[in-house]
């Protein structure tokens, strides 16, 4: 009988209680131990796991096989680093880190240890976000030509607490939170790479050394256009729908894709609603978490052990990872000198779709 997969959690925040709720459902996966952060005690207690003093600690466990990141952007790096030395698989919550460099430090770290390195990208198990995918990679509605990204987030969601990390320089601004997200999806869906990236980065009302909106245009090898808006200063009640919310348009046809509600699609002059998401909105992190939001985080999770277990999987791989944070340290680069970034072409992006 196969021995279940002992998964340990660096990170006591709204993210290491999303993947601990998250292991608990998963056949095959066992949560044994958490460390960091001064929720740890309180996170360990509530699943009755382990808690270690530091991620040193975690990783010579013998009892785990797979460990979870989900510490501060800056600290994605050493976390991994030290999970990968001792020869355990890691899947590192979005961003994979806060520059190339490291990126591919802990891509060369984990070939050189043949150890799964995954990254969390939760939009891919998304019911609407699958669908859209095989209508664009099936030619509904036709050559892309156009998408735009709003990933809008009130103010007043800081006011939950927790979130002090959003300010850290180390973290690099708010736009490398929210940015990744979007950046993987479409090239998951489009199959191509991001070329070239222009963008402006401000902080307009928080008392903080970092940006937090940002509008930025990018381009891809397949000749489509990207306009990209992101902010967490947004104020009360914000714009209905706009959380996270893509209008691609194609040579053929519209499509109106909301990742946490309804994906819309025009093809002869109508709309029509393909697919509906359950709601699963953003919330603080102590608010009780909905199983809609949860299941993604599930299947995601499946999909770490297929890759572990060298089965076919849609995970986020390294390289997927390393694309986006190439693409936002660009647009903050951009901003930064006021010029046009143009990336290298590596070939399509994102990995396979296998039906799950």
């Amino acid at each position: 009988m196969r021995r279940d997969l002992g998964i340990g959690i660096t990170g006591s925040g709204f993210m290491g209680k999303t993947h601990a709720e998250a292991v608990c459902a998963v056949p095959g996966l066992r949560l044994v131990a958490v460390t960091g952060g001064r929720r740890s005690e309180g996170l360990a207690d509530r699943y009755g796991i382990d808690r270690e003093p530091d991620v040193e600690g975690l990783v010579r466990r013998s009892d785990v096989d797979a460990v979870i990141i989900t510490t501060p952007h800056h600290i994605h790096v050493g976390d991994a680093l030290a999970t990968i030395a001792a020869g355990k698989h890691v899947l590192v919550e979005k961003p994979l880190a806060t520059s190339v460099a490291d990126c591919d430090r802990m891509i060369e770290a984990a070939s050189r240890r043949s150890v799964t390195l995954a990254v969390g990208y939760h939009q891919r198990f998304r019911r609407n976000n699958v669908e859209a995918r095989r209508l664009i990679r099936e030619g509904t509605i036709g050559r892309i030509l156009t998408i735009q990204i709003t990933m809008l987030t009130e103010a007043s969601l800081r006011d939950g607490g927790g979130w002090e990390w959003w300010d850290d320089p180390a973290s690099l601004g708010h736009v490398l939170n929210s940015a990744p997200h979007g950046i993987d999806l479409l090239r998951w869906c489009l199959g191509t790479e991001v070329a070239t990236v222009s963008a402006f980065s401000r902080n307009f009302l928080t008392p903080a050394p970092v940006e937090n909106t940002t509008l930025a245009l990018l381009s891809f090898h397949n000749g489509a256009l990207l306009s990209l808006y992101s902010t967490n200063e947004m104020a009360d009640p914000g714009f209905s729908g706009e959380f996270f919310r893509l209008r691609i348009m194609g040579s053929q046809g519209l499509m109106d894709l909301d990742p946490f509600g309804d994906l819309k699609l025009a093809v002869g002059g109508a709309w029509r609603t393909v697919s509906t998401q359950p709601a699963a909105r953003f919330v603080a992190a102590d608010v009780p978490l909905s199983p809609a939001r949860l299941r993604a985080y599930e299947r995601q999770l499946r999909a770490f052990r297929d890759a572990i277990e060298g089965k076919p999987s849609r995970i986020g791989s390294g390289p997927d990872g390393r694309a986006g944070v190439e693409a936002v340290t660009a647009m903050l680069e951009a901003s930064r000198t006021g010029s046009v970034i143009r990336l290298p072409d590596r070939g399509t992006g994102g990995t396979p779709l296998f039906d799950s």
